[in-house]
């Protein structure tokens, strides 16, 4: 099961070591919302997430996507950040 954990605006995920599975979905300016992570494959090679434009359009399809990602490369966690960044 995959853990889904939603950020407070401007809370930032925590830092990782290199050796973890990560992957964030987060909000973007123009109310889309973006997916990227990083994993390890049985055999040791990186797998990167990054997520599809029709998977952006909302958030519930972002983590969707994410989510069976997660499944396949035994992510344990998805960080989500909700509010884009207004700096």
């Amino acid at each position: 099961m995959v853990e889904v954990i939603h950020l407070a605006a401007g809370e930032q995920m925590p830092e990782i070591s290199d050796h973890e599975p990560w992957l964030i979905v987060e909000a973007s300016d123009d109310g889309r919302f973006f997916g990227t992570g990083s994993a390890l494959k049985p055999n040791g090679e990186s797998v990167f997430y990054a997520s599809l434009a029709e998977s952006d359009i909302s958030l519930e399809s972002a983590i969707g996507a994410a989510r069976e990602w997660a499944v396949k490369y035994s992510v344990p966690r998805i960080w989500v950040q909700a509010t884009a960044d207004r700096d």
